[in-house]
């Protein structure tokens, strides 16, 4: 069997569990290091942060503020603004990567695919016709073509436009 290699998802995988805090807190607390944190806007309740391992070019996820883990706890008004944040983070991608259709959803639990299963975040993934190939279906490699510096800048000046 022929293998491919993805050894930027190892950073993420060996410090997972040497986190001292949770990364979406981190970035929750720290609005001096949006940039650093990728954080595109912060609302009252929750923000939206791009994904530094992204499924597609401009993933997003909205959290937040709180670190809360169970979905059904969440209070309603913190939802609304996870919702309403959602939909600005559809309407800056559309605007700044012009996508022709979006996954949304969480991952509730490590079995459903939630990487950091204790603080509840929304996915935006942007989707392209044709962005589906060989390479996540057989070798579990995805591949970005544009520089995650670049689309954080133009997702910023998107939300701008669109707010």
């Amino acid at each position: 069997m022929e293998r491919l290699y993805s050894p930027w998802r190892s950073r993420y995988i060996e410090t997972y569990d040497k986190m001292e805090k949770c990364f979406l807190c981190a970035a929750a607390e720290n609005p001096d290091e949006d940039e650093k944190r990728l954080v595109v806007y912060r609302g009252k309740k929750a923000f939206i942060i791009m994904n530094l391992y992204p499924y597609n070019a401009g993933h997003l996820m909205v959290a937040p503020y709180t670190h809360i883990g169970d979905f059904t706890l969440i209070e309603d008004e913190v939802l609304c603004e996870i919702s309403r944040l959602t939909k600005i983070g559809i309407k800056a991608l559309r605007k700044a990567l012009n996508p022709d259709g979006f996954n949304l959803g969480y991952n509730l639990g490590r079995v459903a695919g939630a990487g950091l299963e204790t603080h509840l975040h929304n996915h935006i993934v942007p989707r392209w016709n044709g962005d589906t190939n060989f390479m996540p279906v057989i070798g579990e490699v995805k591949v970005i073509s544009q520089d995650l510096k670049e689309i954080y800048y133009r997702i910023k000046e998107a939300i701008k436009d669109v707010e």
